[in-house]
């Protein structure tokens, strides 16, 4: 009896240190899902001053804005984010079976080493991979990357065109989204405003540059969100393990209780046993 009152309160104390270390994944999931949210709206910012910027050019310019592609020629590459690390759920699963429904692209650039592992198992083979990074600071760094990357293989002439397919986060629940990435839509400038500015350079390696810098930031923006995602679908799944654990610590408090009842009462009886057989007979 007393082994099986240790194995208990030994079971118990194993189920409090994983709840705690299940505490820790939800709270620092949740920070960095905090911060990366706050950092979408400063990209989105940036964003948006570029945007302004080449409306300005192209408003400026005797040229009218047009876009060269054509869509009956496309080669399509997909810029996919997935999860970096594990006990997110099945946060990778669900963007690899949403990318399988779509049609196949010419190049797959996929992003997150747990989600890569995956894809490999379900005979995906990437173009080019990278690894989402930890925390927030490193993600322009990785949006270099991507830049450089696809640039490239539109020089090569690989591909034309490229979407990026990553998670968002609403209401609580992730949603996949897909965003037209390259080429730029230069129709879709905003409105030029009423300064327009100075120039030296000519209109095409202005746009040019500053279509890159547009671009890096979009890339970036979907990096973040997908960061964000995939650190609130781990708040998630820590959430779920805490209320498994809590069932799970409550049931062993009970066992402990009952064996301790039963423990007492056994020692009550071989007391009284104990006390019956040691009265002198009469």
């Amino acid at each position: 009896m007393t082994e099986r009152l240790a194995d208990i309160s030994a079971r118990i104390e194993g189920i409090r240190q994983l709840g705690a270390v299940v505490n820790a994944m939800k709270g620092i999931a949740g920070a960095r899902a905090h911060v990366a949210r706050t950092q979408v709206q400063a990209v989105d910012s940036y964003a948006n001053t570029i945007a302004g910027a080449m409306a300005s050019v192209l408003h400026t310019s005797m040229n009218t804005p047009h876009n060269s592609f054509d869509s009956g020629s496309a080669k399509r590459g997909m810029l996919v984010f997935t999860a970096e690390q594990g006990f997110a759920g099945a946060f990778s699963e669900r963007v690899l079976e949403a990318f399988a429904t779509e049609d196949e692209p010419e190049l797959l650039f996929l992003i997150g080493t747990r989600g890569a592992a995956i894809a490999q198992a379900r005979g995906l083979a990437p173009y080019w991979t990278a690894p989402l990074p930890s925390h927030t600071p490193g993600i322009p760094k990785l949006a270099d990357r991507i830049t450089t990357a696809i640039y490239q293989a539109v020089a090569e002439r690989r591909i034309n065109c490229l979407d990026a397919l990553f998670t968002g986060w609403v209401n609580g629940r992730p949603v996949l989204l897909r965003q037209p990435l390259f080429p730029i839509d230069l129709e879709n400038l905003p409105p030029a405003t009423a300064t327009h500015p100075m120039t030296h350079l000519a209109e095409e390696p202005l746009i040019a540059a500053l279509g890159q810098d547009y671009f890096n930031a979009q890339v970036c923006k979907a990096a973040l969100h997908a960061f964000a995602s995939e650190n609130e679908a781990r708040m998630e799944a820590m959430a779920s393990a805490g209320a498994q654990i809590a069932r799970e610590l409550e049931t062993f408090q009970a066992k402990l209780r009952r064996v301790r009842q039963e423990a007492i009462t056994a020692e009550i009886i071989e007391l009284g046993t104990g006390t019956a057989s040691a009265e002198p007979a009469r």
